[in-house]
C-alpha cells in the first residue's frame, strides 16, 4: 500500500454541558491540538458505538447521542504524517451530551479537557478541519437543545 491515500471513516464527539460550552480535548500525539473526542471506527463497529467507546477511552466520560450533526470530508480532511502517509478522513459528527462524570484525560492520547465556548474554541490551536465543522456543531447545539431536558 505504501504512501497510498488511505480513506478512514472516523467520529467524533460533540459533548455540549447544560451551558452551552463544548468540551475539546488537548491531543498530544498530534501536535498539541485541541479537538472533539473521537477516532477510527473498528472493523465491523457501527459509528454510533465507535464514538462512545472513543469518548469513554479518552476523557472517561459516558455520552448519550442526541443527534447527528453531519459527515464531513473532502480536501479539508485529509492528513500527511511525517512518515508520507496520507489519510483522507470521512467524519461522522455526533451532538451529546454527558451521562454524568467528570471528563478525565486519559493521560496517553489527551493531556488535558476543558469545556469551551463557541470563541473560546476558535481561538485555540485546531487540526485544520475542526473550523469547518465548529458553526454547524454550534447551530445544532442551540436547535437541539430545545427538544431534550439536560442531564442532571
Amino acid at each position: 500500500m505504501g504512501n497510498a491515500l488511505l480513506l478512514l471513516p472516523s467520529v467524533n464527539a460533540f459533548v455540549f454541558d447544560d451551558e452551552g460550552r463544548l468540551l475539546l480535548a488537548r491531543h498530544s500525539e498530534q501536535g498539541d491540538v485541541w479537538s472533539a473526542p473521537g477516532g477510527i471506527v473498528e472493523p465491523d463497529e457501527p459509528p454510533a458505538e465507535a464514538v462512545v467507546r472513543e469518548t469513554r477511552e479518552e476523557v472517561g466520560l459516558d455520552v448519550r447521542i442526541r443527534g447527528l450533526i453531519g459527515a464531513y470530508g473532502g480536501p479539508g480532511f485529509r492528513t500527511t504524517y511525517p512518515n508520507g502517509d496520507q489519510v483522507a478522513h470521512v467524519i461522522t459528527v455526533y451532538g451529546c451530551t454527558a451521562e454524568g462524570g467528570t471528563p478525565v484525560p486519559d493521560g496517553v492520547e489527551i493531556s488535558e479537557v476543558r469545556w469551551v465556548t463557541e470563541p473560546e474554541a476558535a481561538g485555540l490551536p485546531t487540526p485544520s478541519w475542526l473550523p469547518l465543522v465548529l458553526p454547524d456543531c454550534f447551530a445544532w447545539w442551540r436547535s437541539a437543545r430545545q427538544t431534550w431536558s439536560p442531564v442532571s
